[in-house]
């Protein structure tokens, strides 16, 4: 008899006491009727009729035995099985709790820390941060209140007496408002949503560099070469790689350096003495298959070109629409919720692969960053440039214009945490004397910067590789200052605002430029909407009707920017506060 092992422990026991029953029942029954027949004395035949009777009995209750203690010995078997299952059960719950404690003692010091931590995550994953709409408005009212502030500033703060308790009340009003604006930026927690869901976006973007960056294979690879030695320094060479990246990543191609970057004029050993290879795909082993690179060009007829030579964006003839300040539409929805200025977070990843550090520079970096509290508190970065493009890309602006927006800048974070704050800046210069000169006039703040670098800097010995990391270490830490104050005529500025959206999501409003707006040289036209009419008040201004397009030229900083009404085609100031930005978008692959 073959015996399942499915059968419960119980059902076992019931088994067995059934067996016994059925065992003692037989033996008492054969041997109650042994006793009657010797006492009535039958005859032979019901002797041995009985006998064989009695004999089939032993043997069935002999194979009943047999399979009780088979039943015994399933029974066993059952029991270890389930002291081995209870074991495991316990292992299992020890384990659970070991890690619970763990996790207690490594994301939290006490159990209200914990609940408080998953209440704020858990509204933030129900709620799925902000609606597009929300955000618009929010940064459009904050916007709008800067406007106004730059626009009284102008007409009354800096044109009169500062002593006047009248001036002073406005200007305490507005920075007061500013900060309240600032805060609201942070309501339930929304700076850390923002700042994960664009981490979440750049991830994607770098992760689709590293593969366009390095194909499986080389030799049949789509690729596009660029120069990296333009005429121009280091901000503007880096902002022309980038343009170059942009455009492999618009036309789907590999990004290649002439000679892989070796023969750059900033450094002996070329690029990768400074940066990571940009790609796995040697310039060299490319033309070894004797193949000749096409000019650039745009159309079905360049697609199938397999190398195409890319040239400065100054005396590109054909312009593709993915130039700056263009976004991806597949992002542009997100991007226009979570960060107030989608493009400069767009053309920082481009930078960000890019300026990913060489061995020897990420240790220099590293030991720079060590020198600078910002653990400590805010920091405000102050890049002043005084040499080479004074006069002709650039005016002349006093370290006082400087630190007036810095000073501005803490009296708003005080007006916003309600606390003391330490004046702390870096300063970035190619001017070693500006350090001197803050130091005197500004005892109550610590400073910090390395006036080496600024000597580095200077036009003579610009071309260096102490010189290279000099600037590559302003940038560096410029970037990761809590606001900048610069002329974004600068491509070093530029660069440090640029790098800053990487570290801190949405930092498309942690400036102040002395003149530009920020722009990426050789872009698209940037344009705006008008949401507001206005009627021109001198021959300075323009007429605006809602929906009018603008083209930008420039914001003034006193509540008035200057552009060109695409409709009537006169150019002149209007209100900075009537008009929103056009985005470009379009798809890229």
């Amino acid at each position: 008899m073959k015996l399942r092992r499915t059968v419960c422990p119980c059902s076992m026991h019931c088994i067995l006491i059934s067996a016994v029953v059925i065992w003692s029942s037989i033996f008492f029954y054969l041997s109650f009727n042994l006793y009657g027949l010797q006492s009535k004395g039958k005859d032979i035949n019901e002797e041995r009729i009985l006998a064989l009777n009695y004999e089939r009995a032993l043997l069935d209750l002999a194979e009943l035995k047999h399979e009780n203690e088979m039943l015994r010995e399933l029974l066993k078997d059952e029991k270890i099985e389930i002291v081995k299952r209870k074991k495991l059960i316990m292992k299992k719950q020890n384990d659970s709790n070991a890690t619970r404690i763990k996790i207690n003692n490594k994301f939290g010091k006490g159990t209200k820390r914990i609940e408080r931590g998953k209440s704020e995550i858990l509204n933030l994953l129900q709620s799925n941060g902000f609606s597009m709409k929300h955000e618009i408005a929010r940064r459009e009212l904050h916007n709008s209140i800067w406007e106004l502030y730059y626009y009284l500033d102008s007409q009354l703060i800096s044109t009169h007496n500062n002593n006047s308790k009248f001036i002073n009340h406005i200007r305490n009003q507005l920075l007061s408002l500013l900060g309240q604006a600032a805060a609201f930026k942070n309501i339930d927690s929304a700076e850390s949503w923002r700042a994960n869901a664009l981490a979440n976006i750049s991830a994607i973007f770098q992760n689709h560099f590293n593969k366009m960056q390095n194909p499986d294979d080389c030799k049949t690879a789509r690729i596009l070469t660029c120069d990296l030695n333009k005429q121009c320094g280091f901000g503007c060479q880096l902002h022309h790689v980038t343009y170059c990246f942009i455009v492999a990543y618009g036309s789907n191609r590999t990004l290649v350096l002439t000679d892989d970057g070796r023969t750059w004029n900033y450094a002996a050993n070329g690029w990768n003495a400074a940066f990571l290879p940009i790609t796995k795909c040697s310039f060299s082993e490319i033309f070894k298959l004797n193949e000749n690179a096409d000019d650039w060009g745009i159309g079905e007829h360049y697609k199938d070109k397999r190398i195409v030579k890319l040239p400065i964006i100054d005396s590109l003839s054909q312009r593709p629409a993915y130039l700056p300040l263009a976004i991806p539409q597949l992002y542009s929805a997100e991007l226009q919720k979570l960060h107030s200025n989608s493009p400069a977070f767009f053309i920082s990843q481009f930078i960000r692969y890019l300026m990913r550090p060489s061995a020897v520079f990420a240790k220099e970096i590293d030991l720079a960053v060590k020198k600078v509290p910002f653990d400590k508190g805010p920091i405000v970065g102050l890049q002043i440039r005084r040499t080479d493009k004074i006069h002709t890309e650039a005016s002349f602006h006093d370290l006082d214009e400087y630190m007036k927006w810095a000073e501005d800048w803490f009296q708003i974070e005080e007006y916003r945490t309600r606390l003391s704050v330490k004046r702390r800046i870096y300063i970035a210069t190619d001017d070693p004397e500006v350090f001197d000169e803050v130091l005197m006039k500004y005892p109550n703040y610590e400073i910090y910067g390395d006036p080496k670098i600024s000597n580095m800097a200077q036009v003579h010995s610009r071309y260096t590789v102490e010189s290279l990391i000099g600037i590559v270490i302003d940038i560096e830490l410029l970037s990761r200052c809590i606001y900048l104050v610069c002329t974004f005529s600068s491509q070093v500025c530029r660069m440090g605002y640029e790098l800053m959206q990487v570290r801190f999501g949405d930092a498309g409003d942690r400036f102040h430029s002395l003149d530009d707006i920020y722009y990426f040289g050789g872009q698209q036209a940037h344009e705006q909407v008008a949401v507001e009419s206005y009627r021109a008040e001198n021959d300075n201004e323009i007429d605006l009707k809602i929906g009018d397009i603008i083209g930008i030229a420039g914001n003034h900083w006193d509540g008035f920017s200057k552009g060109t009404n695409r409709r009537t085609g006169k150019k002149g100031l209007y209100p900075s506060y009537k008009a929103r930005e056009k985005y470009i978008t379009l798809d890229f692959p």
